[in-house]
């Protein structure tokens, strides 16, 4: 009887529900692919910074620790600004975030194009992290509303996927464009394609409900502890997974002897090995019962990425294959914890609760560059490396599948 009037003022006071009783009209491929582009633009500057670093670093003389500093900005705003943004989009609406987000990345990347110096540089990228805070909590809210639970595995994947995506665009096509027309042209042709999708999300996803009226369901408190596990987990991941993505390119320029073509292209292959990576390891975590033991898995195997990379120094050709790993497995995890995330969230908080994952992440990537940069400064990269491989270590220990699965056995929130 509890457990019946518990269920029934969920029904009374919950704020409008994140899960639809099926695909709305609209949720097909194109709503597939509109995701992914928001996820790519989301956080597309710092991949940029990260692809052009030897030539920001000649042209504007920034140092390595400043380059770090610039992922510690964007991802420092974002960890601010990620629980606001998750009660915003479950106030407002995805729609709205969503156009909001490819509008502000848009011109975050206009002002990179135009930064005289490091200090320009640093507003700009910290203005990127409103699109990084919005990124998961908006996607996250149409993928419940518009699909069904059995599809909801594979879109995440691909939708998270569209990080890669990102990151392949400018490790290669972009950095390609850089070598053509300067590193300029090529961050204000990605802003121009930015303004393009926010004008496509504004025409093509439907119309947001009305705001929710304040207030909510409780989350299970067993939910609850998952989630800031998960958080927990994102932090460590983040702290490893940035310091690759903002100093592979640099690593493979400066230290093993590469042309600036050629090392950002290492980091198009980590973005190819994190799209099929999410998409598979994210549609697997949709069946039931298995989220709850990928993220130990991944983060285990991003240790040996991290090893490998340190490996490099004596065998240059070790680079290559670190670098696919640690797309197949450090950046697949955070798929896999978003599918945990939608499995877990109570009705009415997924834009909160990927917000709160999402901050850990981000508090990560604004954390691990930094001091990946002054250690290497101090000590070199192979230390660098081996530090990266510590932090991927601590994640896969928070991820134990047995902290994941909270005294409730892991059922869904729509099993309950």
């Amino acid at each position: 009887m509890k457990e019946t009037n518990r269920r029934a003022e969920a029904r009374v006071t919950a704020p409008a529900p994140d899960r639809g009783s099926g695909p709305s009209p609209g949720a097909g491929p194109p709503v597939v692919v509109l995701l992914t582009c928001a996820m790519a633009f989301s956080m597309m500057q710092l991949f940029l910074i990260g692809a052009l670093g030897p030539r920001l670093v000649g042209e504007l003389g920034i140092s390595r620790t400043v380059l770090g500093l610039t992922t510690t900005a964007g991802f420092g705003i974002a960890a601010l600004l990620s629980p606001v943004a998750g009660r915003l989009v479950d106030r407002v609406g995805p729609r709205r975030c969503l156009v909001a987000l490819l509008l502000t990345s848009a011109a975050a990347l206009t002002l990179i194009g135009a930064a005289p110096g490091p200090a320009v540089l640093l507003v700009a990228v910290a203005l990127g992290g409103l699109p990084q805070a919005l990124a998961n909590p908006a996607t996250n809210k149409v993928v419940l509303a518009a699909f069904p639970p059995e599809r909801r595995g594979s879109v995440t994947g691909f939708k998270q996927s569209g990080v890669q995506f990102g990151a392949f665009a400018a490790g290669l096509p972009l950095s390609l464009l850089a070598a053509g027309v300067g590193w300029r042209g090529a961050v204000w042709a990605a802003a121009g394609t930015a303004a393009a999708a926010a004008v496509w999300a504004a025409r093509a996803l439907p119309a947001d409900p009305a705001a929710a009226a304040a207030g909510g369901v409780r989350p299970v408190a067993s939910s609850r502890g998952v989630v800031w596990r998960l958080a927990a987990f994102s932090l460590l991941l983040g702290c490893g997974i940035a310091s690759v993505n903002t100093y592979l390119a640099l690593f493979g320029a400066q230290r093993l002897g590469m042309p600036p073509t050629t090392a950002a292209a290492m980091l198009a292959a980590l973005g190819v090995a994190g799209i099929g990576g999410r998409v598979a390891w994210a549609r697997a975590a949709g069946r039931p019962g298995r989220a709850e033991v990928f993220p130990a898995l991944l983060a285990a195997g991003a240790v040996g990425a991290a090893l490998l990379l340190a490996a490099a120094l004596p065998v240059r050709l070790l680079a290559w294959p670190a670098a696919v790993a640690v797309g197949v497995f450090a950046v697949s995890a955070n798929a896999v914890s978003m599918v945990l995330v939608m499995q877990r969230a109570a009705p009415g908080r997924a834009g909160a609760d990927s917000a709160l994952v999402s901050a850990g992440f981000f508090a990560g990537f604004a954390v691990g560059p930094p001091l990946f940069g002054v250690l290497v400064s101090a000590t070199g990269y192979g230390p660098g490396w081996l530090l990266v491989a510590a932090e991927f270590a601590g994640a896969a220990m928070v991820a134990l599948p047995r902290l994941l699965r909270g005294v409730d056995g892991g059922v869904r929130p729509e099993e309950r």
